[in-house]
């Protein structure tokens, strides 16, 4: 299957303009924790954690194991991920309110990372972190791309190396970060949902015998 760059700019661009970074929700109970890992002959894992911040307990885990159909495209990585995500994401019996990502919110050279592309898809809230920064630059914790705040770092455990937060879609910078920092249990670095979604891709990873 062939993608040409430009052709996927261009829809970056023009799904970029849908993208909400205002809070438009009402109660959040279930938050998704999604994340991924990488394994042998072109495979990519996707794990789903649905955590209730009510009851601060795990209610469904679900994962599927699929080839990717792209090559590695920086700044396109929704496109080679995120049909393994929206797959797992049918299996749900517990539909979110909210999804945490490991990727990307609009701290994105074209404001659409694949947190952001994914909360637009799903039409749910959505929050991206990472581990580094994609882009931008960072002037008192925030991270700016053409003046506009895209994005902040955050040190959720000493001595560690700050995360990179951003919206993705249907919430604010500000609503994004408290909901990490109230997520965030030590010794963990991850916001909860984020750091079981990632636990269990690398369970998955390590029993692989595929």
């Amino acid at each position: 299957m062939i993608f040409k760059k430009e052709k996927l700019k261009k829809e970056q661009l023009k799904l970029a303009k849908k993208i909400s970074i205002k809070d438009d929700f009402n109660n959040i109970q279930l938050i998704a924790g999604i994340d991924k890992s990488f394994i042998k002959n072109n495979k990519i894992i996707t794990s789903i954690v649905i955590f209730d911040i009510e009851n601060k307990k795990i209610i469904e885990k679900k994962h599927i194991i699929k080839e990717l159909d792209i090559p590695y495209l920086p700044n396109y990585l929704a496109y080679r991920e995120m049909p393994g995500i929206l797959e797992c994401y049918e299996t749900l019996e517990n539909k979110p309110d909210l999804l945490i990502i490991g990727a990307n919110g609009i701290l994105h050279p074209r404001l659409i990372g694949m947190a952001s592309h994914i909360g637009l898809i799903l039409d749910i809230p959505s929050i991206g972190i990472t581990n580094k920064k994609l882009c931008g630059e960072i002037k008192e914790n925030k991270v700016y791309l053409n003046d506009k705040v895209i994005g902040s770092t955050i040190i959720t455990k000493e001595h560690a190396n700050p995360l990179f937060v951003s919206p993705g879609h249907k919430i604010t910078l500000r609503t994004s970060i408290k909901f990490v920092k109230e997520l965030t249990r030590l010794p963990h670095k991850l916001p909860e949902p984020l750091h079981l979604a990632h636990r269990l891709s690398k369970k998955i990873k390590k029993t692989y015998n595929g």
